[in-house]
């Protein structure tokens, strides 16, 4: 991807946290960085505009829905950061909305 030179003003304390992650080998440079950051905002940005047209078309979901995919969700977590756990067994019964 092609690259811009900008100026941008940041507050300070913002500033001296994003120098203190290069620092640490968290990003190649302060220029990627922001450039992660902001591409990170626009992707969210997009996704949130998904998500409101959804609604829009199909309604909120419901709160047992809500409590399951909050369950789907910590239980995926679970299985990424320990992967030596084992997933659960496919054959089983899937839990259902009602």
């Amino acid at each position: 991807m092609k690259s811009a030179k900008v100026v941008l003003s940041l507050p300070a304390e913002v500033l001296r946290l994003a120098k203190k992650e290069v620092a640490a080998g968290r990003a190649n440079s302060l220029s990627s960085f922001v450039s992660e950051a902001v591409d990170e905002k626009l992707r969210r940005d997009e996704l949130n505009a998904i998500l409101d047209a959804m609604d829009a078309e199909h309604g909120k979901p419901t709160k047992a829905a809500t409590t399951w995919a909050k369950r789907v969700v910590k239980r995926r977590r679970v299985l990424i950061w320990n992967p030596g756990r084992k997933a659960a067994d496919p054959s089983r019964a899937r839990e259902r909305l009602s």
